[in-house]
């Protein structure tokens, strides 16, 4: 609930959800007999979750299909009684599954995306699906992650590298830990300090992988050379899944600027009355950043960033 007298706000999250098909991609519409109406798949977020996971969850109820999160697309605002509803939504591809009704949804139909706004029976919706449509389904999507809170500097008398997490920071992996499941990464790595493989640790055991060191996305080695830092996220970019890195403040916000310049990608903190101020990154936050794949390698197409504290983070979009 909002405070100062303002309306109460109820969170919602629902996804796009899509599969590939061939004359391109064919997107679910639901149809839920409460309402009469055909929709995208949503629902409110339960007590502490994220969006994220509260789109992938409600996908996986009201559809019977699993969703595998890739970027963030669009919020739809509208009122409800006496409250604002927001819903955040992304595109999610169909990770298998088959659809039985149920209370909520009766009927669901796989549509052309390009034909499937005929069909929907809200605005919202329909704008949704059009920002879904601005850019190729088939992106690859790195999760840029800063590590989590680990004390203050001056206060650790040991090798700084060796810094650990603090309680909070614990809390704060915890639930990044959840709050990356439903992007389903494949890979992960972290800048050499034992705070940034700490922070990513739990996504690692959760995937059965070893957590690879990068030594040029760490602070000392990027500061370097910044051009060879970037090539190098670049190239874990270009060998596809979903990877998750681990990186510095010191890092991360000259890597999401350099790129987004050199592609043209707007970002959060280019909102009216922000100008200059430096890209966000604090402890624990997310950049969830989107590629084309390309003959010339990968491009940056959307950007948008979860910020610290979780496990209660809003999507911040240009």
């Amino acid at each position: 609930m909002t405070g100062g007298g303002s309306r109460p706000e109820v969170r919602a999250a629902g996804a796009v959800l899509w599969r590939p098909a061939a004359g391109g991609p064919e997107v679910a519409v639901v149809h839920r007999p409460r309402y009469d109406d055909w929709s995208l798949p949503k629902g409110k977020l339960d007590p502490g979750e994220t969006a994220p996971v509260a789109a992938a969850r409600e996908v996986a109820e009201e559809t019977g299909f699993r969703a595998v999160l890739g970027r963030y697309l669009w919020r739809v605002e509208y009122d409800v009684a006496d409250a604002r509803k927001t819903v955040d939504y992304f595109a999610a591809r169909s990770g298998g599954g088959r659809f039985t009704p149920n209370e909520e949804v009766d009927e669901l139909r796989w549509l052309p995306a390009d034909r499937a706004d005929a069909a929907l029976t809200h605005a919202g919706d329909v704008a949704v699906l059009r920002a879904f449509r601005a850019l190729p389904a088939e992106l690859t999507t790195l999760l840029l992650v800063r590590h989590a809170k680990a004390g203050k500097r001056e206060e650790w008398t040991g090798d700084d590298d060796l810094r650990p997490l603090s309680d909070a920071g614990l809390r704060q992996a915890a639930a990044l830990r959840v709050l990356v499941r439903p992007f389903e990464p494949d890979r992960v790595f972290a800048a050499p300090r034992l705070r940034c493989v700490q922070t990513v640790r739990g996504v690692a055991e959760d995937l059965g992988v070893e957590i690879r060191h990068e030594p040029l996305l760490g602070e000392e080695g990027y500061w370097k050379d910044p051009v060879l830092g970037v090539a190098r996220l670049l190239a874990i970019v270009a060998d596809g899944g979903t990877p998750v890195v681990c990186s510095q403040g010191g890092v991360i916000p000259d890597v999401v600027a350099t790129l987004a310049e050199r592609d043209g990608v707007a970002l959060p903190a280019a909102k009216p009355g922000t100008a200059g101020k430096p890209v966000a990154s604090k402890k624990g936050s997310v950049w969830l950043l989107s590629f084309r794949q390309t003959p010339e390698g990968p491009r940056l197409v959307d950007a948008s960033y979860f910020p610290s504290p979780l496990p209660s983070p809003v999507p911040a979009r240009p």
